[in-house]
């Protein structure tokens, strides 16, 4: 008996740790904002913000309430994924016909050095006709990334003038109060993206 006695000693530890393990993930697991579509997110992302536009102009979130709206962290001289992103996005509104409409594609730079409103504007367009590209100060931009858990930071080459930007690569589905309704993580398909925010359509018109 005296034998068993550590064994069952161990065995009530073991149980109990993981008791207490499963009770603690419980309760950090994030709130979602919404039942359909996309990932699970975390209501503290996203937030106020106010930026200078494509066109030269001040514009602020509040810009974007009544409507869906498709937001994107990138830059221009970006390569590759950035592209891609935007395509898919453009690619998801236009497959969402005349609901389309109703979602306002953004891009926020950043690379607010290079990418001047000037500059954004010969680039936005070749994504989409309504697709807006956004830009400020090194603070408010670093301001808006924060909040929306954005990492970004200039990987510079030592043989080259020319830098590129390592960032984190999600697209926010805003909804048309302003919360973060669904994330798409890179490469997600523009028909998965235009089904999920269908289904946030459909669920709003029915409350």
């Amino acid at each position: 008996m005296n034998r068993k006695l550590p064994i069952i000693i161990v065995a009530f530890v073991v149980v109990v740790f993981a008791f207490g393990a499963w009770v603690h993930l419980r309760v950090a697991e994030p709130p979602e904002s919404s039942p359909v579509g996309g990932m699970v997110v975390n209501v503290s992302i996203g937030g106020p913000f106010e930026l200078t536009d494509h066109t030269g102009a001040r514009m602020d979130d509040k810009a974007l309430r009544g409507n869906y709206a498709l937001i994107y962290f990138g830059y221009t001289s970006c390569p590759d994924v950035c592209p891609t992103e935007l395509g898919g996005i453009a690619a998801a509104i236009d497959e969402l016909g005349e609901n389309g409409e109703l979602v306002n594609p953004v891009m926020i730079t950043i690379d607010p050095e290079r990418d001047t409103p000037e500059v954004l504007a010969e680039y936005v367009p070749l994504f989409h006709d309504r697709l807006v590209g956004l830009t400020g100060t090194d603070a408010e931009i670093k301001d808006v990334a924060e909040k929306y858990r954005v990492f970004y930071r200039r990987f510079e080459d030592p043989n080259s003038t020319f830098y590129l930007m390592d960032h984190t690569s999600f697209v926010y589905l805003i909804d048309p109060y302003g919360g973060v309704a669904s994330m798409f993580r890179y490469g997600t398909p523009h028909g998965d993206m235009a089904d999920t925010i269908r289904q946030h359509m459909n669920a709003r018109a029915k409350n």
